[in-house]
């Protein structure tokens, strides 16, 4: 488990006097203001963000140290992460995305099948991106409890119980 969770993204500039555009990838996505000082992936930088108005796609928001338009562009495509002690804590049946990356996945007979390479949800729900044990590409696997049972974290494991056909080659 990672010490820090990604929880947006600048998506650019708002307007020109310095404002950035930011997507929320929080449940709640207003929270995004309460984590504290976000930093960037590397940890190097960090701001506190202060959030201005809602837009379209995410929020419009002030970030300490950026004063320019132009500055807030520069920063498009940079992930904030939050400290994981300052975000609530989950339910047993939920889980942040961060941690179930990198885990390995067997089937319920207990035949490794590969590993989360990634977790997507494009609005239908959350899918694993399971890099397969001896083949080359990927498979999605729906994050449900029918098809994913067991996530156990402290074994960096999870079972999938796999429907006829989700797994075969394409």
């Amino acid at each position: 488990m990672t010490d820090r969770i990604c929880v947006g993204a600048i998506t650019g500039s708002f307007g020109v006097k310095g404002e950035a555009r930011v997507k929320s990838f929080c449940a709640e996505p207003a929270a995004i203001g309460d984590y504290g000082p976000l930093t960037t992936k590397d940890g190097q930088t960090s701001y506190s963000l202060t959030i201005t108005r809602p837009v379209k796609g995410g929020f419009a928001v002030r970030l300490s140290g950026v004063k320019t338009k132009e500055q807030a562009d520069a920063l498009r495509g940079t992930t904030l992460h939050a400290p994981r002690e300052a975000l609530p804590a989950l339910p047993d049946d939920e889980f942040y995305h961060a941690d179930l990356i990198g885990l390995t996945a067997v089937e319920t007979g207990g035949e490794e099948l590969g590993q989360v390479h990634a977790v997507h949800n494009h609005g239908g729900g959350d899918l694993l991106e399971l890099r397969q044990k001896g083949r080359t590409g990927t498979a999605l696997v729906p994050f449900t409890q029918a098809i994913v049972p067991t996530v156990d974290l402290a074994s960096g494991r999870i079972v999938i119980d796999p429907p006829e056909g989700l797994l075969d080659d394409a």
